[in-house]
């Protein structure tokens, strides 16, 4: 008879949110919530969303049982995210700077830790995003702020979706959930590329 060590459990799972879904334990309101997409056992088993996304925004989505982990990974400064996002206007690039500087919002100063142009499809633009401090709204609001210098019209975030937080990148469809791999889990919690 051959015996194994006990498997270590998983200590995060990934999930690829759709948009229209909150991230929160319940809504009164009878909103459809991430907990609804997920299997009973991940609320059951208090697993606990490592920050958030709003209800407009897709992707990457990290879940926990360690509040420990949670703080760790949402502390500002300490694990970038990276989204793509997609604007209606062209931005021009001193707008692009002026992102990285700073941009004064309704919640004060706001900028991005690196952004970069990855295509366009008519009068949209695709950006790479990257973020090392999120505060609520924080790319929607930036980019709200500026204007299309062509139609002088607010720029605006048509679609946004996080596709990596750390070294955690989505590679699953939308509404599907998988545990890291204890690989994943090290490098994650080391801050570093595994």
């Amino acid at each position: 008879m051959t015996l194994r060590a006990a498997s270590k459990p998983r200590q995060f799972l990934m999930f690829h949110k759709p948009k229209g879904t909150i991230v929160t334990l319940s809504d009164e309101g009878g909103r459809r919530i991430v907990y609804d997409l997920l299997p009973g056992f991940v609320l059951k088993d208090g697993w606990r969303p490592v920050g958030r996304l709003d209800r407009d925004s897709r992707g990457l989505l990290l879940f926990t049982r360690d509040g420990g982990l949670v703080n760790r990974l949402t502390q500002p400064g300490q694990y970038s995210k990276i989204y793509e996002v997609w604007i209606r206007g062209r931005i021009t690039a001193e707008q692009l700077l002026q992102t990285l500087k700073g941009v004064k919002t309704a919640i004060g100063i706001l900028k991005l830790e690196r952004v970069e142009i990855s295509g366009y499809a008519g009068h949209k633009t695709r950006l790479l995003v990257e973020l090392l401090e999120g505060k609520n709204r924080h790319i929607r609001r930036i980019f709200g702020t500026l204007k299309d210098p062509q139609f002088n019209s607010p720029l605006k975030v048509l679609d946004l979706k996080r596709i990596q937080i750390g070294t955690v990148k989505l590679d699953i469809p939308s509404t599907k959930w998988r545990f890291l791999t204890h690989k994943e889990e090290k490098a994650l919690i080391r801050g570093t590329a595994y």
